[in-house]
């Protein structure tokens, strides 16, 4: 006859908690920050006075992608981050227009500006059938 020589385990809850998952998900989102934070803030540095409106919620698409034109006070274009002559910026728009899903373009016009600049890159958004237009503000 065999026998079983087994010691008995006693069965005990762990008290340890396992953070191996919790520290790596915070070194992902730690990650994900350091890259979007700079791509963020690449747009202010373009120093622009916007015009104030009131604060109010706004609906975005999350694939709804944007283009910024911006016209600082000196009257000088840019197209993103790139300083651009206005002949540039129409060229730039019409390679714009050709896509087959365009962009929201993004005018960011300064408060002192002549509004004749801004009506001059309004003509060419609108010769090249560019239809998604919004102006950046400043909210109250």
């Amino acid at each position: 006859m065999a026998r079983i020589f087994r010691r008995q385990r006693n069965l005990h809850p762990v008290a340890e908690l396992n953070v191996t998952n919790m520290v790596d998900l915070g070194f992902t989102l730690l990650i994900i920050f350091m890259i979007t934070t700079p791509l963020i803030q690449s747009e202010q540095t373009i120093p622009v006075n916007l015009p104030v409106e009131s604060k109010k919620a706004q609906d975005v698409l999350p694939e709804t992608e944007f283009q910024v034109v911006s016209i600082d006070k000196a009257g000088n274009f840019y197209f993103g981050q790139k300083r651009v002559s206005f002949s540039e910026l129409s060229s730039s728009l019409t390679v714009l227009a050709a896509k087959t899903k365009q962009p929201v373009i993004r005018i960011r016009a300064d408060l002192s500006l002549q509004w004749q600049q801004v009506v001059r890159v309004m003509d060419v958004i609108k010769k090249n059938n560019l239809t998604k237009i919004t102006f950046d503000t400043d909210a109250k």
